[in-house]
């Protein structure tokens, strides 16, 4: 407001300077030129004002569940886009025509998003079709319940259709289509009373208890406080009687009564790895306790019952997982032979989604291809003629957005409807033509702002090798604008770069907005597949950023002083490396934990958390493997790490990363920003828009020198100063001074 302020005034003194001009013809010409001058200083210098804001960015419209008509007509889809606010989400469900010569039409209010209760990502949640094309039903959160809800496809009403004591899990039309039956668990009344009685009788600490977290309804489940416990594996967790059975209820859609589904009744349960042959279903190796993905899908004809799979291909020597996964096809679900696709199209691939074009032999399936950044590209394969064909070759993703980076297409006899985006376009919603791969945009929400993007700080995908020879990727936004001729400093983010970039991995550091304020931002694509040693496999990302800064340097597109690095849980992981393993990097910004005593001892009841270190670290209790602790924690390599680093964390996970923070905090080589009630990828959108506006002032101030001139803004600018001063206190009078 005070530049504010500078500049209205600077501009009342310019008119009154002119109009003096002008009346007098007295005052010599350079003094008004002066006056010029400087107005202009003021207004498009400090006062620049971003065209790709953070705030832009996070109120992008997200598009995600697709799913076409039964008459191939009409697609139903959502829409989500953030509102600060209220700090909320405004869900919308459309349908649109095919056609497109309409605008989508929109039909009901899609309630808060549903989300993964570790992880804070938006579910999954499509719509089903009435068989007469009449209505779109689907499960919605409102007021702290999840029901299934029904709207009208020509917009004309909504109704709840379960209005039920317990959240509804799943649901399905019957094959008539005249009943809908839904599955529910523990009752919320009953959840409640769970957590009241623990918390009168005290609560018992065992394996399941989320230690680092509060004991009591620390966290929110459906929107409603919750207390949350561990379930399965690394980090499944969910409410306090999730792992009460689920049963199954059914409505009557012509009375809207409700009553107990008869066992015997109830829906089969999808196919899973364990209903094939006993040979296939030892085929996929053991996923390390929900750590690491491992794409296993069964996808099955619903006009024969032939299956396509997804088998786990060859594990190289020393790594965790197979990069690839081989697609196979099972005339039914006793054959132990499967028949795999051999064209060179399908073999040693990154297949992300399969599933069966309705009335073909083919079988559809989306692949990701590393070498180009992640992009996304569609291919049939026929399985009796074993011809693999290409239908759609892109750019970025076809299966969402960063937000929504894994729903697949949406799939008729002729029509695939896809949300599309790339690293600097927005998501859409295309048609396809499976046949000719023709694509048609439908629904555009994001045009404005792709444009400026577009026009202001352009992603591209760039190639390097590190000083091994080893090939990485990522999706560089290069600023246009730099003081004096130098090169500006350059911003990296590191994990996975997929679909439209605003902050990369956990989406918190805004890269366009970063590029326009001067400096380059580039987010790197991890090299596909995890190390079982994870020193060789932290230092393998740490050569990949090292290589591109000597690369973007020798070119003289960046200053190879000023480099900032951040990242989210294992790209935080890689950043904490980095600054102790490198000097390439001189200020970092991280929102996960790493491996420390404290984590182990908070997480030490559990046994899957044990043996996962055990296997990926090699790390056993801190007295037994006292020196691969020393190796691989950052709690040992204080004295290694030279650069400030901000600190933005969820409150469950700070108390993790403790043993290293504080004691950073205390030399002034640290800042701590903590956020309750969030995920492990923040999801509130007034945290994520303070997260994003504080990581642009971090870096703008240590590789920029430069300090927003908003006084509220004043404390966290009197800390930082006293960090730079402190820093060349320590290391000298150059060391990440931000000068």
């Amino acid at each position: 407001m005070e530049l504010l302020n500078q500049s209205a005034a600077w501009a009342d003194v310019t008119a009154r300077m002119r109009l003096d001009f002008l009346a007098r013809k007295h005052r010599t010409h350079w003094i008004l030129a002066l006056a010029l001058v400087v107005f202009g200083m003021a207004v498009v210098g400090p006062l620049h004002a971003e065209t790709i804001s953070p705030r832009r960015l996070l109120e992008v419209t997200d598009l995600g569940n697709p799913v076409i008509s039964p008459d191939g007509r009409y697609v139903a889809f959502r829409s989500e886009r953030a509102s600060v606010e209220r700090n909320t989400y405004d869900a919308t469900w459309y349908v649109q025509g095919l056609g497109g010569k309409a605008p989508p039409l929109r039909v009901a209010d899609g309630g808060a998003p549903l989300l993964q209760y570790v992880n804070g990502t938006v579910l999954p949640s499509p719509a089903v079709w009435s068989l007469d094309g009449k209505w779109i039903y689907y499960r919605a959160l409102f007021n702290g319940r999840v029901s299934v809800w029904r709207a009208a496809a020509d917009g004309s009403g909504v109704r709840e259709v379960t209005s039920d004591p317990a959240d509804a899990r799943d649901f399905a039309l019957s094959s008539d289509g005249k009943t809908l039956v839904y599955s529910v668990g523990a009752t919320r009344k009953a959840v409640i009373a769970a957590e009241e009685s623990e918390y009168d009788r005290g609560i018992r600490i065992d394996d399941t208890v989320i230690i680092p977290d509060g004991l009591f309804r620390s966290s929110k489940i459906e929107g409603r406080p919750t207390t949350r416990r561990y379930l399965d594996g690394w980090a499944s967790t969910g409410s306090l009687l999730a792992k009460v059975p689920e049963h199954w209820k059914t409505v009557d859609l012509a009375t809207m009564t409700t009553r107990d589904l008869p066992t015997s009744a109830w829906p089969a349960r999808r196919l899973t790895p364990t209903d094939l042959s006993p040979d296939l279903s030892a085929a996929p190796v053991k996923i390390m306790d929900g750590l690491l993905p491992q794409r296993y899908q069964i996808a099955r004809n619903p006009d024969d019952g032939r299956i396509a799979v997804l088998l786990p291909g060859h594990k190289g020597k020393g790594m965790a997982m197979s990069r690839y996964v081989e697609l196979a096809m099972l005339p039914d679900r006793h054959a132990s032979h499967p028949i795999y696709c051999t064209v060179k199209l399908c073999r040693h691939k990154e297949i992300m989604d399969i599933q069966w074009r309705p009335g073909s032999d083919e079988v559809l399936f989306t692949i990701d291809d590393y070498d180009k950044g992640h992009a996304q590209s569609i291919y049939g394969w026929n399985v009796v003629t074993g011809v693999v064909r290409p239908i759609v070759l892109s750019h970025g993703l076809v299966s969402g957005s960063q937000r929504y980076w894994d729903i697949p297409c949406a799939l008729s006899s002729d029509t695939l409807v896809c949300v599309a985006a790339e690293a600097d376009h927005p998501p859409r919603l295309e048609a396809i033509d499976v046949e000719s791969g023709h694509r048609r945009i439908l629904f555009a929400p994001n045009k404005g702002l792709e444009a400026d993007i577009a026009a202001t700080a352009p992603a591209k995908l760039i190639h390097w090798k590190d000083a091994q020879g080893r090939e990485s990727t990522g999706q560089l936004f290069e600023a246009r604008r730099a003081n004096a001729g130098q090169p500006p400093p350059l911003f990296a983010t590191f994990y996975n770069c997929y679909g439209f970039l605003r902050g990369g991995v956990g989406d918190e550091w805004p890269l366009a907005t970063l590029a326009e304020d001067g400096i380059s931002a580039l987010c790197i694509n991890a090299i596909p597949g995890f190390n079982l040693d994870a020193v060789a496999d932290y230092d393998q990302r740490r050569a990949a950023v090292e290589g591109i800064v000597r690369r973007l340097s020798a070119e003289g597109r960046i200053d190879r002083t000023h480099v900032g690095m951040g990242g989210l849980s294992y790209g935080s992981e890689v950043t904490l490396w980095t600054l102790a393993h490198s000097d390439v990097v001189s200020a970092a910004s991280v929102s996960g934990v790493s491996v420390t005593p404290t984590y182990y001892l908070f997480n030490s009841l559990r046994d899957a958390v044990r043996s996962t270190l055990r296997k990926l670290w090699q790390l056993g209790a801190p007295n037994e493997t006292p020196e691969r602790w020393k190796e691989v924690s950052p709690a040992y390599q204080l004295d290694r790490i030279q650069a400030p680093i901000l600190f933005q964390l969820p409150e469950k996970e700070y108390r993790d990363t403790l043993d290293y923070a504080i004691p950073l905090i205390r030399r002034h080589q640290a800042d701590m920003y903590v956020f309750p009630n969030e995920t492990h990828i923040k999801y509130q959108p007034r945290h994520k828009l303070a997260v994003y506006e504080r990581n642009v002032d971090w870096f703008r101030f240590w590789l920029q020198g430069y300090e927003d001139p908003d006084s509220e803004k004043a404390g966290q600018y009197r800390i930082w100063r006293e960090m730079k001063k402190a820093a060349k206190h320590r290391f000298g009078a150059g060391a990440h001074a931000g000068s």
